[in-house]
């Protein structure tokens, strides 16, 4: 191949279909994997800064899929494709973005969500070095229904699909994986020679290689693992996929000095931030959004949601931190207790079968068991104050707005609706009253009035 140097503009057209084999109405590449969508991984992966630019092709009616590219890639740009007429007739479909002619073109798809950055690095070298086309590929552990890659030497010769392969080119396992780099000043011309290329009228890629070598250039194959270009089309494809999303995350999370102790039965999120001597428990969720800071532990059997945990936390077990919750250094979280929008400070303790909503712990403070906020009246949402080193008894349940001062001790089963002032005690309750022989008696009554069963 003849070397090429300077080549730093760069044109991705992702094609994002539609499935209707998912089963769910649902756009396919919204389906999430390791919670975020098939998209958002692809998206995440495609080359981005200096030079790129993102074109992601949508069918229409599909504004949801076009709200999901602006939000993890602001800088792509949407195009409609009207008919469904073949992978070919999808890129055609971002003509104006291909036109002027970048450096490389990338063509991928939105529903392999485990395809990694540097794969498609991979994938653009060759065109450095003078090819006008390469073909990501894999080996197959079943080639059934993949198109195969056929190579002479380091020449891709042709892409040939099953159904037009022979008994020997069926026994190849080196597939077509779809995903294909261009270089970026011939590939409109190339695409555009892709004529009907069956009965339906549709438009295929994979024709590119026989122009690319008519005209004379240079075809090849860069492979890579099946896993990493596994596609979405069915429910059992996504848990396949969830299975091997999830062991890079906890093996990425072994690497990075995370303690987990039963690391298959630990769910974990893309986007997942673990501190240093992090431990999990088994049975752990943690869904988007969560960071864990240094020396936290996160007890069995806890849900974590679009929450950060400061450092030596202790959480759980069966504990659930839903969206919001902000937890400071040293803050115990224990069994069976619900943290939701609160800021809980640092060294403040909420130890068991408690609810906590819209809420601010100060410093220090203690919750004691069956503590609830009482957020919601039904029509708005309402924050409860609490001020660091109070002391909240055991099932007392706090009336919102209200605001618990500092050192404050709230007596247990007390029902709070107004605020408390620092250093104050508040205790609210009914009268005790004790009738001596009572519970004997209470019990004759309702001994004489039993029928007796037949």
């Amino acid at each position: 191949m003849t070397g090429k140097t300077g080549r730093t503009s760069l044109t991705i057209v992702l094609a994002a279909g539609e499935g209707t084999r998912m089963r769910s109405s649902l756009p396919k590449v919204l389906h999430p994997v390791a919670n975020q969508s098939l998209l958002a991984h692809v998206l995440s992966a495609a080359p981005k800064g200096p030079g790129a630019a993102l074109a992601v092709v949508i069918g229409p009616n599909h504004q949801s899929v076009a709200d999901e590219v602006a939000r993890v890639r602001p800088d792509a740009k949407t195009f409609i494709q009207r008919e469904r007429l073949g992978t070919a007739h999808a890129v055609l479909a971002a003509r104006d973005a291909i036109a002027p002619g970048a450096d490389d073109l990338l063509v991928a798809f939105g529903d392999t969500p485990l395809i990694s950055a540097e794969t498609f690095e991979h994938l653009r070298a060759p065109l450095k070095k003078g090819a006008a086309l390469a073909v990501l590929g894999f080996r197959a552990a079943d080639p059934t229904g993949y198109g195969r890659l056929l190579v002479e030497g380091d020449q891709l010769v042709a892409i040939r699909e099953q159904a037009d392969a022979s008994a020997e080119e069926r026994a190849i396992k080196l597939c077509n994986a779809g995903v294909m780099a261009f270089d970026g000043h011939k590939a409109l011309s190339i695409i555009d020679k892709i004529g009907n290329a069956n009965s339906k009228g549709e438009y295929y890629l994979t024709d590119a290689v026989s122009i690319v070598r008519d005209l004379g250039l240079e075809a090849v194959v860069i492979e890579t693992s099946e896993d990493e270009v596994r596609g979405i089309n069915t429910k059992a494809q996504l848990a396949e996929a969830e299975q091997v999303m999830q062991a890079r995350l906890r093996k990425a999370a072994l690497e990075a000095g995370v303690t987990l102790i039963a690391p298959e039965t630990v769910y974990l999120a893309a986007d997942t931030v673990f501190g240093k001597d992090v431990t999990i428990e088994p049975f752990v969720v943690i869904g988007a959004g969560v960071s864990i800071a240094d020396g936290a532990v996160i007890h069995s059997f806890s849900h974590i949601v679009q929450a950060s945990i400061g450092k030596k936390a202790s959480i759980g077990p069966y504990a659930r931190l839903r969206p919001g919750t902000s937890l400071g250094d040293g803050v115990r979280i224990g069994n069976f207790v619900e943290i939701k929008a609160a800021v809980i400070e640092a060294g403040a303790k909420v130890n068991h079968l408690s609810y906590v909503g819209d809420a601010h712990v100060g410093e220090g403070a203690n919750l004691g068991a069956g503590t609830i906020t009482c957020n919601y009246d039904g029509f708005s949402k309402h924050k409860t104050e609490i001020g660091e080193g109070a002391f909240i008894g055991t099932n007392s349940s706090l009336v919102a707005p209200v605001k618990i001062g500092k050192r404050a001790y709230i007596g247990s089963g007390s029902v709070i609706t107004k605020n408390v002032p620092d250093d104050a005690m508040a205790v609210e309750r009914s009268q005790q009253t004790t009738r001596e022989g009572g519970a004997k008696r209470y019990r004759e009554i309702k001994m004489r009035s039993k029928t007796p069963k037949a």
